[in-house]
């Protein structure tokens, strides 16, 4: 037996079926073939590093020879003569051997409590915080 939706003869539907509109433009088909960007290496930067140092160590060099006039230095119980940019040299490379000092103990630091910290079971109490 047959129903009334079956009577009804199937047309092919020929209007458009409205859409939402689009807020998102289509992107363009990318290129056949990109390059792919090269990540920078350990070496490269580097490279990089050995650039810089040689134009920091002209700058000195012309600093120097600039500040050539003599200088009396006193320290602790001696008394030097040298000229003034080698001795404003000195007192740069004592102030970064300094800074150096102290950043290797805080390094030395931080690995010490990082290697308690993995060796601790996990079910101990947090570490001390150490400053």
């Amino acid at each position: 037996m047959a129903t009334s939706s079956d009577e009804t003869p199937k047309t092919p539907v020929t209007e458009p079926i409205p859409s939402a509109p689009r807020t998102v433009p289509p992107s363009p088909p990318a290129p056949a073939a990109a390059p792919k960007k090269l990540r920078p290496t350990r070496i490269s930067g580097t490279w990089i590093a050995v650039l810089v140092a040689i134009v920091v160590l002209i700058f000195l060099l012309v600093f120097i020879l600039q500040n050539g006039d003599t200088a009396t230095i006193h320290f602790l119980w001696g008394q030097f003569s040298l000229p003034l940019g080698v001795a404003l040299l000195f007192g740069a490379i004592g102030g970064a051997l300094l800074v150096a000092v102290v950043g290797a103990a805080r390094i030395l630091q931080l690995r010490r409590q990082a290697k308690r910290i993995t060796d601790r079971p996990a079910t101990a109490s947090p570490a001390r915080r150490e400053s």
